[in-house]
């Protein structure tokens, strides 16, 4: 199944352990920390969007690479992964000195 691109973006928990003893993470926590000289709450919530976007690209190449989706559905998929993430920057980082696109 594809992912849908109107999934709520949520910050990773710090405050647990994997949630199985073969260290298994849950898909919604964040791969690595934000190390940025510029945290803020708000660039968390982006960097876990950014991972995911990652994460989201990777899994639609590898259905496309085996035959489970053509081309054009690939890129479609991905693009409106991209116009989530561009707009969630657009939300977040608004007004903090970055550029929109």
């Amino acid at each position: 199944m594809v992912p849908n691109n109107e999934d709520i973006f949520l910050p990773a928990r710090r405050d647990r352990e994997p949630s199985s003893s073969t260290g298994v993470t849950s898909p919604l926590e964040a791969h690595g920390s934000y190390r940025g000289a510029d945290w803020s709450p708000e660039r968390l919530v982006f960097h876990n969007n950014l991972e995911t976007f990652a994460e989201r690209v990777g899994l639609i190449v590898g259905l496309q690479s085996n035959g489970k989706l053509s081309q054009e559905q690939a890129y479609a998929e991905i693009r409106k992964l991209w116009k989530s993430l561009r707009a969630s920057k657009g939300s977040l980082l608004k007004g903090k000195g970055s550029d929109t696109d």
